[in-house]
């Protein structure tokens, strides 16, 4: 029994070095991938896009068709265990990732899965558990990390340019109709039980994230969350704190029911010497200090995941690190839940 195990084993080892391609089969074709992802799955050396997967056969059919996709399924079952398929990109609404992306690691596929991880901590931590117990590869979709533009707030933060980080300030409002939203022909977005929380919970993860990449693991947190509008189920406006390390405070307000003319989406950075002045949903960052002010522009990829999925696509060939572990990811998912507790 010892020497099947380790032959086994063995065996496995030399099948993942003699993968040289990542064959990707996309469970979950709606909008958010017809251009921020899907596409660059074929543009990535080492990459290649083999399969989708949509409940409704026609739609699935028709972007396996626009987008040059050799097969289909209506059914995520039989696209994991296509065995032409080696990663799986979970692109569902979050209330539907945990039960995709344990079922792909137990196939023995690698994830590569959408934010938000999933709709609470508990199920993250079956996600995380799963991919132990499988010995499988999950990375988790906060592509900002990857794009120069964050990476350049990051090394003006390293080389000390504004001085000793000592407060961060965010404000995210937007109308009930914006355009940071994908455009869904029903919006799942605003039933908790699909999304996890409703506007908040689709935008917050990219804004948390970035800011715990930049300043380390959080100390605590507290907020507050209410449905003042009345316009949905989920909560629409939410405010909250953070103590990072370093003694740092962070205070957020997001409230997606106001004016089109009073429209923000703003975080700053104030430390001892300056401020950095940035939008997450942008592509400019501001630079204030004594020596006066300076700005930044950057032109985001055409396909915004594109950077991010080339980390993932070495680190599931073994060629680097692992971009976003989903150890990560709930981190930025224990504070919005905290920030959402129903008081």
């Amino acid at each position: 029994m010892v020497l099947f195990l380790t032959r086994t084993f063995d065996q496995m080892q030399v099948k993942v070095k003699e993968q040289q391609t990542v064959s990707w089969g996309i469970v979950g074709c709606g909008n958010v991938t017809e251009k921020k992802s899907g596409p660059a799955f074929n543009k990535v050396p080492g990459s290649r896009l083999v399969a989708v997967m949509r409940r409704d056969g026609a739609k699935a059919a028709d972007y396996a068709r626009r987008h040059g996709v050799p097969k289909w399924y209506e059914n995520a079952e039989l696209l994991i265990a296509d065995p032409e398929v080696n990663a799986v990109y979970v692109a569902t609404p979050p209330a539907f990732h945990e039960e995709y992306v344990i079922a792909a690691l137990k196939a023995g596929k690698s994830v590569y899965v959408e934010k938000p991880v999933t709709t609470s901590v508990g199920s993250c931590i079956r996600m995380m558990e799963a991919a132990e117990r499988f010995g499988g590869k999950l990375c988790v979709a906060h592509y900002r990390r990857a794009l120069p533009y964050f990476n350049s707030i990051k090394e003006t933060i390293k080389q000390g340019t504004v001085g000793i980080v000592k407060l961060v300030k965010l404000s995210m409002f937007q109308p009930y109709r914006n355009d940071l939203i994908a455009k869904t022909e029903y919006n799942w977005r605003v039933v908790p039980g699909i999304s996890g929380g409703g506007l908040f919970f689709d935008l917050a993860p990219h804004q948390l994230d970035i800011l715990i990449w930049l300043l380390g693991e959080p100390v605590s947190y507290h907020g507050f969350a209410v449905n003042q509008a009345k316009l949905y189920e989920a909560e629409d406006t939410v405010t909250g704190t953070i103590l990072f390390p370093n003694d740092v405070l962070f205070s957020g307000n997001w409230c997606f029911t106001v004016p089109q003319n009073l429209k923000q989406d703003c975080c700053e950075i104030i430390g001892e010497k300056g401020m950095i002045k940035f939008e997450v949903f942008g592509n400019r960052f501001v630079v204030k200090t004594d020596n006066g002010i300076e700005s930044y522009d950057f032109q985001h990829p055409e396909h915004i995941q594109q950077p991010m999925i080339g980390k993932v696509v070495d680190y599931f060939l073994g060629k680097g690190d692992n971009p976003c572990p989903v150890s990560e990811a709930l981190k930025s998912l224990e504070v919005m839940e905290a920030f959402l507790t129903r008081n």
